[in-house]
């Protein structure tokens, strides 16, 4: 942003300490308090005209910094302040506070923009290397234990160590052996914690981070990180996902298709925690995906979990006998992918958003939608049309519904041809309008009248009820499917 020409902004020299310039910011905001502080967050670039400017401005200034304000922007205007004033230049640099001269033509409009279009290209950036790292990571777990902690620790240029129980089970990239006392204190205080969680200590000449290995189950297994300088943001996310794959191989073997099969097992057993889900997947919410084979069943290339998982964007995928399959997913597939599957002989359903904690309860709905999808003979989607309620429902016993329901009057239709149910059928399309129920069938309104009179005495029922009208619809609508 300093380097922004179009920002034009002047970096007071004297105010700078070492590596001020590469300080994050997180968001700029404006204020014109004499002490702003107490609504701070930290990591902000304060923007001030000085309208309000107090007398004591070194105690300002320190409130400021003290804040974890990141630097402070002057805006210098005519009507206020046409130069800097010196006393807070003085007062910044004596208290080590970033000061930044915006000039009187660049409004602070223009460098809130500027600040939250570098915060979205950062976030951006960060996305594409966990992205790249999740894909390395899952790629190297087919190698086994080794070769994912050596992927692990070259992704984050850093060494790394796998400990056990008391063993150091795998390591990389010149891992110190025996670990520091320092680090052992570190791994006792987080075995002796609970849930989820991580430490970071600094050591001389770096930074150790210790986390588990997922799922809990293997708390005792600890992955440890050592580097010069600490983990961002993305580097931790980075950091759970090789955690997690740890973890998944401790359990599953190098076998990346024991890999994926033993990371779906333990989602749909509820035994995995959503940071896992979060890791590997991107997200805490996930979706299911069923697959079973249709016509002639999915060809060789489509039978393997490689090609799946490339296709379904996950590595959580489990593949029984080439005729089903069974995948965790962070994300729906889109419809040129679930129409990919189906060209390669594979009918796919794929259920609602969940919670990872709350997949299991999910998959008794996703073989229904599944049955659905392989008696229509395209892919379903839970939610992907409004009001999709019928896509829940087994197509089986919707059948069986519709031809008990109507039963009576195919009956009547077939032994006396008094075409009851295509009256029907145009009649509760034309919400019970008699005239232009007359007019499609071609009969006299009063012969629609003696004919719904019919069916609701065959039937039972008084079709001025809605909830009727509504039972005797979608029965129609799966007598009209039945093949």
């Amino acid at each position: 942003m300093v380097g922004n020409r179009e920002l034009a902004l002047e970096v007071v020299p004297e105010t700078l300490r070492p590596g001020a310039l590469d300080l994050p910011v997180r968001w700029a905001h404006v204020s014109e308090l004499q002490d702003p502080a107490p609504y701070l967050v930290g990591g902000e670039l304060i923007l001030t005209a000085g309208v309000n400017l107090p007398e004591q401005l070194d105690r300002y200034v320190r409130g400021l910094r003290d804040a974890g304000v990141t630097a402070l922007g002057f805006g210098l205007t005519p009507t206020v302040h046409e130069t800097l004033p010196e006393p807070l230049r003085r007062a910044c640099a004596r208290r080590g506070l970033p000061l930044l001269v915006v000039p009187a033509r660049t409004p602070f409009l223009a460098v809130n923009r500027a600040v939250s279009v570098a915060l979205t290209e950062a976030g951006q950036r960060d996305q594409r290397r966990i992205t790249a790292a999740r894909e390395t990571l899952t790629r190297a777990a087919g190698g086994g234990l080794g070769e994912l902690t050596s992927s692990l620790a070259a992704v984050l240029r850093s060494w790394v160590a796998l400990v056990g129980a008391g063993d150091v089970l795998a390591s990389a990239h010149d891992a110190p052996a025996p670990l520091p006392p320092e680090v052992r204190e570190l791994m006792a205080t987080v075995r002796a914690g609970s849930g989820i969680r991580s430490a970071t200590t600094e050591l001389t000449g770096g930074f150790v981070v210790v986390q588990p290995v997922y799922p809990q189950a293997t708390a005792s297994h600890l992955v440890v990180v050592g580097r010069s300088r600490r983990l961002d943001g993305a580097e931790r996310a980075i950091l759970a996902v090789g955690a997690a794959l740890l973890g998944l191989v401790g359990r599953a073997g190098s076998d990346a298709a024991e890999l994926g099969a033993a990371a779906t097992g333990l989602l749909l057993g509820r035994t995995f925690p959503g940071e896992v889900a979060r890791s590997l997947l991107g997200s805490e919410v996930v979706r299911l995906v069923a697959g079973a084979a249709y016509r002639r069943g999915p060809d060789e290339v489509a039978q393997r979990p490689d090609w799946l998982r490339a296709r379904l964007d996950t590595p959580l995928v489990e593949v029984g006998g080439g005729t089903r399959f069974t995948a965790v997913a962070g994300t729906g597939p889109a419809p040129e992918v679930l129409a990919d599957l189906r060209d390669h002989g594979w009918l796919a359903a794929v259920g609602p958003p969940v919670p990872a904690g709350q997949l299991a309860g999910s998959s008794a709905e996703v073989e229904l939608l599944l049955s659905r999808a392989l008696a229509l003979g395209r892919p379903v989607v839970a939610g992907s049309e409004p009001l999709d309620f019928d896509a829940l429902l087994d197509p089986g016993a919707s059948r069986g519904f519709a031809a008990k329901a109507l039963e009576p009057l195919v009956a009547l239709d077939w032994s006396q041809d008094r075409q009851l149910v295509p009256t029907l059928r145009t009649w509760l399309a034309h919400h019970g309008g008699w005239e232009p129920t007359a007019a499609e069938l071609g009969v006299h309104r009063n012969s629609v009248r003696h004919r719904i009179a019919q069916v609701e005495r065959a039937l039972q029922v008084d079709l001025a009820d809605p909830e009727t009208r509504m039972r005797l619809w979608f029965a129609l609508r799966w007598a009209a499917a039945s093949p």
